[in-house]
């Protein structure tokens, strides 16, 4: 499952290697803290998703894994199953917003200060 964590003054996704794989990415996710306007856990990650996946892996109900683009930007989604989340809002950063599942929503947001 994808992690956050911060590292020389980003937020960073962790992803595991076949996440990258379904992810179509190779690297991480990263986005300057200063950039955090919002972050707060949520009960329902999927209803939190917007626009459409591009690149990535999805199956409804089960998984949302990669970039999801819109008029909005683009998005950093990793929702697993029935699981709760968090939300990461961003401003002026190269994403919009960063969708999580996680076992330990309140644990995650303390982790990276908020």
């Amino acid at each position: 499952m994808a992690t956050l964590a911060l590292s020389d003054g980003d937020l960073v996704v962790r992803l595991s290697p076949l996440e990258k794989l379904g992810a179509f990415r190779f690297d991480e996710v990263r986005a300057p803290v200063s950039s955090i306007s919002d972050a707060r856990p949520v009960d329902d990650p999927w209803s939190e998703l917007r626009g459409i996946r591009s690149p990535g892996t999805g199956l409804p109900g089960v998984i949302a894994l990669g970039t999801r683009r819109g008029s909005f930007g683009k998005d950093f989604a990793a929702v697993y199953g029935k699981r709760p989340g968090v939300v990461i809002e961003l401003d002026g950063a190269d994403w919009g917003r960063i969708v999580l599942t996680t076992d330990d929503p309140a644990g995650t947001l303390r982790s990276i200060g908020r």
